[in-house]
């Protein structure tokens, strides 16, 4: 590779990054009772509880989804980074890139 390739895929990495950030992932939990978003930047931008789906008893039931529906978009995520650079890069591991 010379450093005019290399630029170029530095360029479309970075552009594909901030497309990456800028995308919404949805986790759920317990059939939809908990949905959580996060942007490509891993932060929560909102959290939706179905009310009909839980009691005040069920607070530790609830606090469960909420995790295990954060891990859900948190895996999304993940996700889709490695097949940006895994597609950016055509599976080549360069140092340094996440």
């Amino acid at each position: 590779m010379n450093m005019r390739e290399i630029q170029k895929m530095q360029q479309k990495l970075m552009k594909m990054q901030e497309e990456l950030e800028s995308t919404l992932f949805t986790g759920t939990a317990g059939g939809g009772a908990v949905t959580i978003t996060m942007s490509g930047k891993y932060e929560i931008t909102e959290v939706k509880v179905d009310p009909e789906a839980f009691s005040a008893d069920d607070i530790e039931e609830l606090e469960v989804m909420v995790k295990a529906a954060a891990k859900d978009a948190h895996d999304r995520v993940t996700d889709a980074q490695q097949k940006l650079v895994s597609g950016a890069t055509g599976g080549m591991k360069i140092p340094g890139l996440f």
